[in-house]
């Protein structure tokens, strides 16, 4: 045989025995369970039947962290007055008047002024918010038009000169003041808006016009009654010397005063008029504007990213009218933030009430026995323990964003902007959709009792059904974090950075593009399955394989429809990955924070409800894991029982976990969370 010839084929069998090795160690990894001593988590055993000992105080504290002093401080002032506490009955008209009282009185009486931490605390401010949104949502709003929306508009779009005039009549309510971007005919696509301000460089003037009925602004918060300014949005249009006559520069702001300081008349050339009666949120005064050659001094433009000079030269320091938008958008992201935080405080106060008289209600029981709580049932804790362990998932995950939004403020770091900016829209949207499905189930779950109006399920339901499409649809919120995601998984593979929200796309792409282990889809037993590294493994798992298949398709209906249509085609898939994504973020942030409690017994409640709404998940969605074989039906099987087996586990210690809510009774003051109180009202109001 010839030498030469030796070569390549010694060279194959060198390789092929390479493949040999790979494949044993490989094969010997998988028969080996992975390791959960990384975790410092306290696993409970199933053959520990005995109930948790969880103390109240410390997870409570833990839970509240240090802005629970200020949310007392408003508790206390609306508990020591009763005649500005909402009645169950009322009309639209005194509620917008009890309204305005209540937030005169939080202000100036309880000298609570959540203006000053819109910039320098955000934290303080939320906190602010969530306990004046559970004493009445419509009150938690119109604190939100007046000092995130209107006020924070002058704050961030604005410069020196507009904080020097405006901040003080804002903080005290001399100036109350509107939000005005959304139109009749617009309302996600702010670049679309019409309304037009025009300069006059004669008179140093802008006009601000409202060119037809589309062009509207519409749902204004404090407008049909107590506002006296509004931050309008509208096309900066300059003059030129072209045949066009002017220059269209973009969606800016502009301070319009819309009422007489002294009078509260309508000035000049503006109409006000009233939305009326809505689903809820009744209390805050809604209304319509429409602008009619309202002129105002060039100083009012809010100039922040661009400015106008007297002589009619418009200068900013971003070179396009794409990246102008995106700079003003940004800068009031801070409204989404909120949006997601309050939700989760109407949700512990839903989950709190039906919960409550969950574990106080009897009905039936075994025979010549005594009745037994309804919570005992499985179908209740289906009902409502997935609820509470999600309402958990979801505080914690929020808290963080708050923090993320705090850092931001004081930073500017562009890389945590677009994390907040994506991080926001999709736990906004995420969260206020489980919300407002939850309120429903609260008040199925308490029977006739619930749909007592007295009882909030209600009036909490039609208050917060609109955080579904304020401050951003959720629809829309959720494509932006779809949009996000695909970016990020271009840059993956592009070798780019990935901002810190996003990272773990570069380890859980590489275990998708490789197959499922066919033995750890088998192991079904409790300690693996409660393992966090298994829990966020599968959530992530699932999020890549929904990206790179949504990918794949876009590529293909990008070719015969265009990249629109292409979207429109993908666009339900789109959604559940954004989805998908949103949920291995909430997670991930539920995990850290077991690990980060400091507390034995309030850390070993958390991890039990942390694998409760991590294996509730994954079983909800066990379809998707069986069809690529990452779950084994024995393995399925496990994962179901073991949930059911959780959920039981939390439902004994779910009188704790909503009192560490630390709701006074004031906020949860539905009769039905306290028995003898239900029957008490209901005889007297039928007259017994």
């Amino acid at each position: 045989m010839n030498p030469s010839n030796q070569s390549p084929n010694h060279t194959a069998e060198d390789e092929s025995q390479a493949v040999v090795t790979r494949r044993i160690q490989r094969l010997s990894l998988h028969l080996m369970a992975p390791s959960a001593q990384n975790y410092d988590l306290c696993i409970v055993s199933c053959s520990s039947r005995g109930k948790l000992e969880v103390d109240k105080a410390q997870l409570s504290g833990y839970m509240r962290g240090k802005h629970r002093e200020i949310q007392e401080r408003v508790f206390e002032y609306f508990n020591s007055r009763p005649d500005l506490q909402t009645p169950v009955e009322i009309l639209k008209d005194d509620h917008r008047e009890l309204c305005w009282r209540q937030l005169l009185g939080l202000v100036r009486e309880a000298g609570i002024k959540p203006f000053k931490h819109v910039a320098e605390d955000p934290a303080q401010y939320f906190a602010i918010a969530e306990a004046v949104g559970s004493v009445d949502m419509s009150l938690g709003i119109k604190m939100g038009v007046q000092y995130s929306l209107w006020g924070g508009s002058v704050i961030n779009l604005g410069t020196k000169k507009h904080r020097d005039k405006y901040y003080d009549g804002i903080d005290n309510l001399d100036y109350p003041g509107c939000f005005a971007m959304t139109e009749l005919h617009h309302g996600s696509n702010v670049q679309g808006l019409q309304t037009v301000a025009t300069f006059d460089p004669i008179k140093d003037e802008f006009i601000i016009n409202t060119p037809n009925d589309g062009a509207i602004k519409w749902w204004i918060g404090n407008a049909a009654v107590h506002g006296k300014f509004a931050t309008v949005f509208a096309k900066l249009m300059l003059p030129t010397h072209d045949s066009k006559g002017y220059s269209d520069m973009g969606v800016h702001a502009f301070i319009v005063p819309i009422r007489d300081m002294k009078t509260h008349q309508t000035l000049p050339g503006i109409e006000i008029h009233d939305c009326g009666h809505k689903v809820g949120l009744n209390g805050v005064d809604n209304g319509a504007l429409r602008f009619c050659s309202v002129r105002i001094p060039r100083d009012n433009l809010l100039n922040r990213f661009g400015d106008v000079s007297r002589d009619g030269k418009y200068t900013s320091s971003l070179p396009t009218i794409n990246k102008r938008f995106a700079a003003t958008l940004g800068e009031l992201v801070g409204g989404r933030v909120g949006l997601a935080y309050s939700s989760v405080g109407v949700l512990k106060i839903a989950a709190t009430i039906a919960i409550r008289y969950s574990l106080l209600r009897q009905q039936f029981g075994p025979p010549r026995k005594p009745e037994v709580s309804i919570l005992d049932y499985q179908s209740q804790q289906h009902k409502l323990m997935p609820m509470l362990a999600s309402t958990y998932a979801f505080h914690f995950a929020t808290a963080n964003l708050v923090e993320k939004y705090s850092e931001m403020k004081k930073t500017h770091d562009e890389q945590l902007v677009g994390d907040v900016h994506a991080l926001s829209a999709g736990l906004k949207s995420y969260v206020t959709s489980y919300t407002a499905k939850s309120l429903s189930v609260c008040r199925e779950a308490c029977g006739g009792h619930g749909y007592a109006a007295v009882n909030r399920f209600g009036s909490l339901r039609n208050d917060h059904d609109i955080f579904q499409t304020f401050e951003g649809d959720n629809t829309v919120l959720l494509q932006q974090v779809a949009g996000d995601l695909l970016k990020q998984y271009k840059e993956k593979f592009q070798g780019g950075p990935l901002t810190v929200t996003w990272n773990y796309l570069r380890e859980s792409m590489n275990a998708y593009l490789s197959q499922p282990n066919p033995v750890t889809a088998r192991w079904e037993g409790e300690e693996h399955l409660r393992d966090p590294k298994f829990q966020l493994d599968a959530f992530r798992y699932r999020t890549s394989r929904l990206l790179q298949s949504v990918a794949v398709r876009l590529r293909k209906h990008s070719k015969t429809l265009g990249s629109f249509g292409a979207w429109n085609r993908c666009l339900n898939h789109l959604l559940t990955l954004a989805e998908s994504h949103i949920e291995s973020v909430i997670l991930a942030k539920f995990i850290e924070a077991v690990q980060n409690c400091p507390d034995p017994s309030s850390r070993a409640a958390l991890k039990l409800v942390c694998d409760l709404y991590a294996l509730n998940r994954i079983w909800n969605d066990i379809g998707t894991y069986r069809n690529v074989d990452y779950v084994a039906p024995n393995k399925a099987k496990a994962i179901h029982k073991l949930t059911e087996y959780l959920s039981f586990q939390v439902r004994n210690i779910a009188g704790e976990l909503i009192d560490a809510f630390d709701l006074p009774d004031y906020v949860t003051r539905a009769p039905i969370a306290r028995q003898s109180d239900a029957y008490a009202y209901y005889t007297q109001i039928v007259g017994f």
